[in-house]
């Protein structure tokens, strides 16, 4: 550990790292190319003058640039070329299909690059929406469709902690979309193929060849998913079991399945060890087959970051040394980011390289502590170390994304990763046979009868509902603290030195102050939300950790309705009361007056209320508002979508502020 420290590209990294935070989030870096490459070399030209601590500082400083650089340079939004410059009224556009996204309920989705307006070449990527229908075809990764649609702004979240998708979009690149029909666009010709559009050439040939074998529907959806990086075909239930399980990372390509694979042909061609440069021979062998796996795969970007990773660790075992991997597993990092900076945001990103920083730095040390004779008891031990050292890696970072525990994690993977390798190897010779037309359908279906019994492992596993510990909530602050005290947790047991110790005491308090600090807030934390759900009606009265409930939805599960339950879980909520504010309520001083199908208001002793119209009430707004002279209208998703546009315009002219949940999102009066 501590030659990583003293590693220069780790430090690099650090600084690149943040950069790359700070102008994503405050995007102050407005130079043009040109400027930014004069700025680059005069740094550069400072480093001629020869002062240790003043090199120090300027290198430190072109390293945190070459970060900000990065996220600037990698954003379609900094060109010239970029689509909305030059979006007009009715301009005829073309796309280009990048990728096939999993369908939604109502529509097929798809990542498109705008390549033209009209005339004029441009760049960019949206989401493009085709709504289904059971005559039209599917579009694949390289067709041209040139339509005149329009772009759309992607909807922010519309209740508080619910899943951001507008800014999980916008970290990709993409920033609109657009939803079309079927028969509103023209398929173009198109003689040009993009690396991205053979792979999933090869993929479509693949899943013809595998459909004539009669696989099941869940079975046929499993192998695409663990052999073609392809999960659009899984149902939702089966994706629920894995998780539940703690095993979604077998349904998605990435650095499990490409260890796996590196692991096999590390063994496959040991044997070229023996002649001269053997191992050099050995390593260009491993990583030509890994990119090809890549190549198969479909060139995600789960896929790249695995295989580039596992390509540096390839080579850090080809020359034996623990550090070398260490050294390659930094190095890899630094040059994905450096390439595709945005890469730092994606959960799969932080997961894969924490889990696998977790397992070389303390597995060893896990694995010393116990090492049976018995062959098969050792490989279990390794196994066994291995899969705590990378939960130890991701466990904080899981909870805060997922609010979850697997707590069967390591039966489901001391059963299901030592036969991983059997199952891949076995993919791999199922999918290469029924190419060349020879697996013979004894072969098929017992390939099929495994994976059935891995999915039967699987759903019984994720039924253990005792084992699965759900709804826990942890800022991002707190998982940083909790991530300082594993950190500094685990060094200590490895060095066993009394200052160890004391910083370790001193981070728990730390850990348990963040904890106190937070719980103390939500507890005298007030508040009125009302929430949006359409055709209903939710507002809440938060006091504490309590909050009380008037609604229309299920009188048994409303609890666990999608629309506050992840308030719910973030906040911090105990207790929820289902109540009825007859109307009328009081919030720190505040009246706040509910006008509801009936369209009855109380006119005594009310100044200044808050209006929150629900149920579509038939009501002369203006009248309303020259009695009542309110501070605010809100209109939640009760109401009629025709009554909003009516109530939004008397608004404007009555010069009354106006808010709408659908568009707005929850509305959130805070004490």
């Amino acid at each position: 550990m501590r030659k990583l420290k003293n590693y220069l590209p780790m430090h690099f990294t650090v600084f690149l790292i943040i950069g790359i935070l700070v102008q994503f989030y405050t995007q102050f870096w407005q130079f043009n190319f040109q400027e930014s490459f004069l700025i680059f070399l005069f740094f550069a030209l400072l480093l001629l003058i020869k002062n240790r601590f003043f090199t120090t500082i300027l290198t430190a400083f072109i390293f945190f640039n070459l970060g900000v650089f990065a996220v600037f340079i990698t954003d379609d939004v900094n060109y010239d070329n970029y689509y909305q410059h030059h979006l007009k009224e009715e301009e005829s556009v073309v796309l280009k299909i990048k990728k096939v996204l999993k369908s939604g309920n109502y529509s097929n989705k798809y990542k498109a690059e705008v390549i033209q307006i009209k005339q004029q070449k441009t760049m960019g990527t949206v989401l493009l929406n085709v709504q289904k229908d059971s005559f039209g075809k599917l579009l694949n990764v390289d067709d041209l469709i040139c339509l005149k649609p329009e772009f759309l702004e992607i909807n922010l979240p519309l209740n508080p902690h619910q899943f951001n998708y507008k800014a999980y979009l916008a970290k990709q690149g993409i920033h609109q979309q657009i939803f079309t029909e079927n028969n509103r666009f023209l398929k173009l010709e198109s003689k040009n193929f993009s690396p991205l559009g053979l792979s999933a050439k090869f993929r479509g040939l693949v899943q013809a060849s595998l459909k004539k074998y009669h696989f099941k529907e869940d079975e046929l959806s499993v192998i695409n998913a663990l052999l073609l990086g392809q999960r659009q075909d899984i149902s939702k239930e089966l994706i629920a079991n894995y998780s539940k399980a703690g095993a979604i990372h077998i349904l998605a390509v990435s650095g499990l399945h490409v260890g796996v694979i590196l692991l096999i042909l590390s063994f496959i061609f040991k044997p070229l060890e023996r002649f001269k440069n053997g191992k050099y021979l050995k390593l260009f062998i491993i990583i030509l087959f890994l990119w090809m796996f890549a190549f198969i795969a479909g060139l995600s970007a789960s896929v790249l970051r695995a295989v580039t990773m596992f390509t540096f660790l390839a080579v850090g075992f080809t020359f034996k040394k623990k550090n070398v991997v260490f050294f390659s597993l930094v190095s890899s990092l630094f040059l994905l980011l450096i390439i595709k900076p945005m890469f730092l945001f994606d959960v799969g990103f932080q997961l894969s390289y924490l889990a696998v920083f977790a397992i070389i730095w303390v597995q060893p040390k896990l694995y010393q502590l116990m090492q049976p004779k018995l062959k098969i008891l050792d490989k279990m031990w390794q196994l066994f170390t291995v899969s705590i050292a990378a939960q130890v890696g991701i466990l904080p970072l899981s909870i805060y994304y997922f609010e979850q525990i697997p707590g069967l994690f390591l039966v489901s993977n001391l059963v299901i990763i030592p036969v991983l390798m059997y199952i891949l190897i076995g993919g791999i010779l199922v999918i290469f046979t029924s190419l060349l037309n020879i697996l013979p359908q004894f072969l098929a279906d017992l390939y099929g009868v495994v994976i059935s019994w891995m999915n039967s492992f699987v759903r019984w596993i994720s039924q253990q509902e005792t084992f699965l510990f759900k709804e826990i909530s942890m800022s991002f602050l707190w998982m940083l603290a909790w991530y300082a005290f594993i950190i500094l947790g685990v060094d200590f047991l490895m060095h066993k030195k009394a200052k160890k110790l004391i910083i370790v005491l001193i981070v728990i308090l730390g850990v348990q102050g963040i904890y106190f600090f937070e719980k103390k807030i939500n507890l005298n934390k007030e508040e009125i939300i009302v929430f949006h759900k359409s055709k209903s009606s939710i507002i809440g009265k938060r006091i504490g950790s309590n909050l009380l409930l008037q609604h229309n939805l299920d009188s048994i599960g409303f609890k666990d309705d999608f629309s506050i339950k992840s308030y719910r879980i973030s906040e911090g909520i105990s207790e929820i009361k289902s109540v009825n504010f007859q109307h009328f309520t009081r919030f720190k001083n505040k009246n706040i007056m509910l006008v509801d199908s009936l369209g009855v208001y109380a006119l005594k002793h009310v100044e200044n209320p808050i209006i929150i119209l629900q149920y579509s009430p038939k009501i002369n707004l203006e009248r309303l508002i020259r009695a009542l002279k309110p501070r605010q209208i809100i209109a939640d998703g009760s109401n009629y979508k025709s009554y909003i546009f009516r109530w939004k315009e008397t608004s404007r002219k009555q010069k009354t502020p106006f808010y709408y949940t659908g568009k707005n999102g929850a509305y959130v009066l805070k004490n």
